[in-house]
């Protein structure tokens, strides 16, 4: 997915104001397994994938736990960070080769401060992914595994063949043994 279909995703803006927004972005690679965000640290970067699959994972006392995943079009980003310029508590791990967009926070606040399109469009980004973390809260808090498995599977079609089934289970919640019996009584 290029840049202009990305930030058209999050809110259309003028021609102009697009400009001098992709402007500051820059192409990178990295590869399958590279940590590109780490927990307790303040992360002044904002990634928006191109191509590839990415993570976001929590450290607990004796496992990790998979909070979400992000593919082509979706933002990789610290929201703490982002938002209060303090660490955050995840790490985002690249699950395939991963070409991204990159942009620095402090490029983009001050675009916010000198464009009103860009600063819409920022607005609009930052409601964007407050509703996924909302989604993501009531989801678990409310959902059963498999309720979660079947909204997962509509939104996010092509992860169950790009990302391990033990990943899938931990976002889950549960086993992988339970992850089993689901797939098997969805089938």
């Amino acid at each position: 997915m290029n840049i202009d279909q990305i930030l058209d995703k999050i809110h259309p803006i003028n021609s102009s104001s697009k400009l001098k927004l992709i402007e500051n972005f820059d192409e990178i690679s990295f590869p399958k397994n590279h940590i590109i965000i780490h927990s307790n640290k303040v992360e002044k970067k904002i990634y928006f994938i191109k191509k590839g699959i990415a993570r976001t994972f929590s450290n607990t006392d004796d496992n990790e736990v998979t909070i979400a995943f992000g593919e082509e079009g979706d933002t990789i980003i610290s929201l703490k960070s982002y938002i209060l310029n303090q660490s955050g508590y995840e790490n985002i791990e690249l699950l395939e080769d991963c070409e991204l967009y990159k942009i620095s926070a402090a490029n983009l606040q001050s675009l916010f401060s000198t464009d009103i399109d860009i600063a819409n469009w920022g607005r609009k980004f930052a409601e964007q992914e407050l509703i996924k973390a909302e989604q993501r809260f009531i989801s678990n808090q409310l959902g059963t595994a498999t309720e979660r498995y079947i909204e997962l599977l509509k939104e996010h079609p092509t992860l169950i063949q790009r990302v391990p089934l033990g990943l899938i289970a931990s976002y889950l919640g549960i086993t992988q043994v339970s992850l089993s019996r689901i797939r098997a009584n969805i089938k």
